[in-house]
């Protein structure tokens, strides 16, 4: 597979080492968008008021994170973790290939989110 034109817009502004992380996976077999890259204030402060973030200071405001959607051979968003827990594997096997820390919202107790994926502030500040 490779990035839909619509990814490789939602790219724009996230942080070079993110992008290569996910263009390097959006090589295998898994198929799978970017459904937001960098985000405004204005969109973040409505995801926390809708319940979809807990945070204004989202890592997705400096382009430092992304949220990817697994799509069903259809085309239509597939939801299912487990999913989200192989999208995870490769994600976390290309960041190695490339020495990238990651840290994946499906590891979070609080909103357990599947589809997010950042650059750790401890290394990217």
């Amino acid at each position: 597979m490779a990035l839909n034109p619509r990814s490789i817009e939602r790219l724009k502004g996230v942080h070079p080492d993110l992008v290569a992380v996910v263009e390097i996976v959006a090589k295998g077999s898994l198929n799978f968008q970017v459904s937001e890259g960098l985000r405004t204030p204005e969109r973040q402060r409505e995801l926390v008021k809708a319940g979809k973030s807990q945070t204004q200071n989202s890592r997705h405001l400096t382009g430092h994170a992304v949220d990817l959607v697994v799509l069903n051979p259809d085309g239509s968003a597939n939801w299912d973790f487990a999913m989200y827990e192989k999208l995870a594997d490769r994600i976390f096997k290309a960041a190695s290939i490339r020495r990238v820390l990651i840290e994946w919202g499906g590891h979070w107790k609080t909103l357990r989110d599947g589809p997010h994926f950042q650059l750790p502030f401890s290394k990217y500040p």
